[in-house]
């Protein structure tokens, strides 16, 4: 059978994993961009950076809602297997990189939030996605002698998360080119839209 048969003919994911997968993605990059622009500005842009993060703190709680949404899609309706002559390494690595990116898109909005219910400023600067929906703080740090450190400790494991996922990705993408491209067994066809069904 050709590549291109077994493309083709590779059972694949739901319309509904297919574009929560999707949408998520472009939302995950749209993050990652959106953080280092931000840490790209100077001093005298604070407004521009208030604005922005605004937008970040939206986009992240959309990420984690999604997420959810797409764990629980996962849970109630099983993947495509992975290909029977995949070598059984590949096989964990892919499982191990799948769950390690749902830790992330879950446990990145988690930490934000966390980083800014910690922040002193979390009494004066309320949270409104996209400026309409009033989101809460979490209710754990009223009592915390040092808000200011422990919301600083929280943004670096927000920065190193947000490296880790940049690797992630960079990892998931060449895993993907080289299934399409040298391997041919239809694993990134089973992900992309309009594509013929099995």
């Amino acid at each position: 059978m050709t590549a291109a048969a077994i493309s083709v003919d590779r059972e694949r994911y739901t319309s509904v994993a297919i574009g929560l997968h999707w949408l998520i993605a472009a939302l995950a990059i749209g993050q990652i961009a959106g953080g280092l622009y931000m840490e790209g500005l100077p001093d005298s842009a604070d407004a521009e950076r208030f604005q922005l993060i605004q937008l970040h703190k939206s986009f992240g709680i959309t990420i984690l809602l999604l997420t959810l949404a797409r764990l629980g899609w996962r849970l109630t309706h099983p993947a495509p297997a992975l290909p029977a002559a995949m070598p059984q390494w590949q096989k964990t690595g892919a499982r191990f990189l799948h769950w390690g990116f749902y830790a992330l898109l879950i446990g990145l909005p988690l930490g934000g939030w966390a980083m800014v219910s910690a922040s002193p400023l979390a009494d004066t600067v309320k949270t409104y996605l996209f400026g309409v929906i009033p989101w809460p703080h979490l209710p754990f740090f009223d009592g915390v002698e040092d808000r200011r450190a422990l919301a600083g400790t929280f943004a670096d494991m927000h920065e190193f998360g947000a490296k880790v996922m940049i690797g992630m990705i960079a990892l998931h993408i060449g895993a993907a080119m080289k299934h399409w491209l040298m391997d041919g067994d239809g694993v990134l066809e089973s992900m992309l839209p309009f594509m013929p069904k099995k």
